[in-house]
């Protein structure tokens, strides 16, 4: 393998990153919450999305992937429960928008609920399809040929880092002062603009089943 290996992890560094922070559920849901609750709120949410992405990398490379590639019931059924879910949280960042009648409001009390966005995260991740589909299409690019022992691990760790390491930056860019007095301002239509994206995205992923 030599050399090249590293030309190789870097070029596969590059391609997750932009793939990874494309916009998407868990962008709309990591913004929303971290703008929202806060540093730890948000970090929280990280966490849990990059435990979704430790087991969706571990199944793209593993190969198991397939199933959801080729389509059929299962990648229907995932697709209905991801739309579903998606719904669920769009319904709450829009009903936000309705009971608020103060943008202040939003920011009275941060919630503390610490297992709820980490679940919240890891759901947001684990139940969308796409996200195992793209990592598998991508690394099966990188799988080919004669590789060493180690390149499959590598592969794997550089996905889950890296979607710590992103995710976990646009946290902090979040709580910059001038972006939370913004959505301190403009809070209440930021939760109908949030809400509305994600049933945007679930009628998306509702329109590929039918």
């Amino acid at each position: 393998m030599g050399a090249e290996w590293l030309a190789d992890w870097g070029l596969f560094a590059g391609v997750m990153a932009l793939g990874q922070f494309s916009p998407g559920p868990d962008m709309i849901l990591l913004t929303r919450v971290a703008l929202r609750d806060g540093r730890r709120a948000g970090f929280l949410v990280v966490l849990g999305i990059v435990s979704g992405l430790c087991i969706h990398a571990a199944l793209a490379i593993g190969g198991m992937s397939a199933l959801l590639a080729q389509g059929g019931t299962w990648e229907k059924i995932m697709s209905a429960l991801a739309a579903a879910y998606l719904m669920w949280l769009g319904r709450q960042m829009i009903g936000e928008f309705f009971r608020t009648r103060a943008d202040t409001e939003l920011h009275k009390e941060p919630d503390r609920r610490g297992g709820s966005w980490y679940f919240k995260g890891l759901l947001c991740n684990l139940l969308n399809p796409k996200v195992v589909v793209f990592f598998a299409g991508v690394t099966a690019v990188f799988l080919k040929g004669e590789r060493e022992s180690w390149w499959p691990a590598l592969l794997w760790a550089t996905i889950v880092l890296e979607g710590l390491l992103l995710w976990g930056a646009w946290v902090v860019v979040l709580q910059r002062k001038t972006i939370r007095e913004f959505y301190l301002q403009q809070g209440k239509w930021l939760e109908l603009a949030f809400g509305t994206g994600l049933w945007i995205l679930a009628v998306m992923l509702l329109l590929t089943i039918f």
